[in-house]
């Protein structure tokens, strides 16, 4: 690969510009956090609760964050940092980015990162990179404020429903995620593997001490991630 095409990648404006759209996804996530404080305010929930569940949530993301910032270091290497960093900060799905980067370079007849990868070919992945997120984008705000009501006509006004419900499907999520890594094997299946474990062993720690329950999920996948490395 041309040295030449990473320091066009790497343009002090592509910069500025890929800023520009990150700035914008911190500002939402901050409004997001303001109307979240505001309608737990509302509904009577403890200020103690609302900080608990940002904690979590926050000691959640360190798995996921450290596996795309890992994929976004590869990516950099070949497609920049500044659009390395603007998809992964907007959309987060390494693997997604990456197969978009791919399919974009193989669309203008090269391979992605070799030899032959020229301008044209880089211009190429950032748009397929780009317009892969436009569905994404589109279904979240025409489709999402209508999926509560699809719940409710489901479960109906049975609690115990609803929550058998959204475990199911957040089972359903889970399964779906580690199936691809699962057929894989070698390390993805060690990965798979020891992080279920893991969970399960870290559940009933935290039946007896409580405190751990909230980092219990990062703490797995951080596990999960090692033995893969560590082991395969």
């Amino acid at each position: 690969m041309n040295p030449e095409i990473l320091k066009v990648a790497n343009e002090f404006g592509v910069w500025v510009a890929a800023s520009i759209t990150v700035l914008v996804v911190v500002t939402q996530s901050l409004i997001f956090i303001k109307l979240a404080n505001k309608t737990a305010k509302k509904l009577g929930m403890k200020e103690e609760t609302c900080k608990k569940a940002f904690k979590t949530g926050m000691v959640t993301a360190i798995g996921p964050s450290i596996a795309v910032f890992i994929v976004m270091v590869g990516m950099m290497s070949v497609i920049g940092g500044p659009l390395s960093w603007l998809r992964l900060s907007m959309i987060g799905s390494a693997p997604t980015e990456l197969t978009a980067a791919k399919v974009g370079a193989e669309a203008a007849g090269v391979t992605f990162g070799g030899a032959d990868y020229g301008l044209n070919a880089l211009a190429t992945s950032w748009w397929t990179m780009a317009l892969n997120g436009v569905g994404w984008l589109l279904v979240a705000g025409l489709f999402t404020h209508k999926l509560e009501k699809i719940r409710q006509k489901v479960g109906g006004n049975d609690t115990k429903w609803l929550a058998i419900l959204s475990g199911a499907a957040m089972l359903g999520v889970f399964g779906y995620l580690n199936s691809g890594d699962i057929v894989k094997g070698g390390g993805n299946l060690v990965a798979v593997i020891v992080g279920a474990i893991s969970m399960m062993i870290l559940t009933k720690i935290a039946e007896k001490a409580p405190k751990i329950k909230e980092y219990t999920l990062g703490i797995a996948m951080l596990i999960g991630m090692t033995a893969a490395v560590l082991f395969y």
